[in-house]
């Protein structure tokens, strides 16, 4: 029978990653009751019937729930010259709720327009609906939200396989780690204004309006300038596209974008 390599070996100064237990504190898991089903809270605010007001009340409720994460086995690192186990890439910190989200960060699901989103769970019933081999951990929402500005886009989807899915942007991913409730964009009463002094250089353009998007979270109505040639109506809207892509307070508040160009009759 072969040995076991030195990091197995019972009585050991190190884990089986090879990573030292000395300093390290196991905390108790406060979810350590939980049995997997879906918070009041969350039930109430994915029931919601308007689709903003659903993603509004999530993202709501998401500073103080519980979520699951999904925790699905990697490949195994392999051994060292010596026998020993080769050192992971993320290491340990003792505390059960930044482990899961540091092994779950690995995990990601791709948005309609390309980006990461972590995957969260309001039950185990509705994580096992999208992978039924992942391992089920609870965390608080605001560490699912660090989790997903750290490893992914900054972004959450919460219940991915259903039966009701909420998709929440950069801007409501930050407001749950600061704890602050999220003003959507295209609520926002400042936000035109700021869009306003942004485009104010581009004569082209008559007038804007801000409202939810449809393929984005926002829409930008632009009002064109009546007589203006192709060409001419491309570069303004290009120049405004740039315009607000540099202004930092409106991309701080926007997660995605599309613009609405409209000739104005003469």
């Amino acid at each position: 029978m072969s040995p076991l390599p030195p990091g197995m070996m019972p009585g050991g100064q190190a884990d089986s990653a090879g990573q030292p237990w000395t300093g390290r504190t196991l905390k108790a898991n406060p979810f350590s009751g939980d049995d997997g089903a879906a918070p009041a809270e969350l039930v109430a605010a994915l029931a919601v019937e308007d689709e903003a007001e659903r993603l509004i009340a999530v993202a709501d409720v998401l500073r103080t729930a519980r979520v699951i994460v999904p925790v699905v086995a990697h490949a195994h690192p392999g051994l060292e010259e010596d026998g020993s186990v080769a050192g992971h890439t993320k290491h340990g910190s003792g505390d059960p709720q930044t482990d899961a989200c540091a092994s779950a960060a690995m995990v990601s699901v791709r948005t309609p327009d390309g980006r990461a989103a972590l995957p969260v769970f309001s039950s185990v019933e509705a994580m096992q609906a999208w992978d039924a081999t992942a391992r089920p951990v609870p965390v608080e929402g605001v560490r699912a939200a660090l989790a997903a500005v750290s490893d992914a886009d900054s972004m959450l989807v919460l219940d991915a396989a259903g039966p009701v899915t909420a998709l929440l942007g950069r801007p409501a991913v930050w407001a749950i780690v600061h704890n602050e409730p999220w003003l959507p964009s295209w609520r926002d009463p400042e936000l035109t204004q700021v869009a306003v002094d942004a485009l104010r250089g581009i004569t082209e353009l008559t007038a804007v309006r801000l409202e939810r998007g449809e393929r984005s979270e926002l829409r930008a109505l632009l009002a064109l300038a009546p007589g203006l040639s192709r060409e001419q109506m491309l570069d303004a809207v290009t120049r405004a596209q740039e315009a607000l892509r540099a202004d930092p307070v409106f991309t701080d508040r926007v997660d995605s974008l599309e613009l609405y160009p409209m000739a104005v009759a003469g």
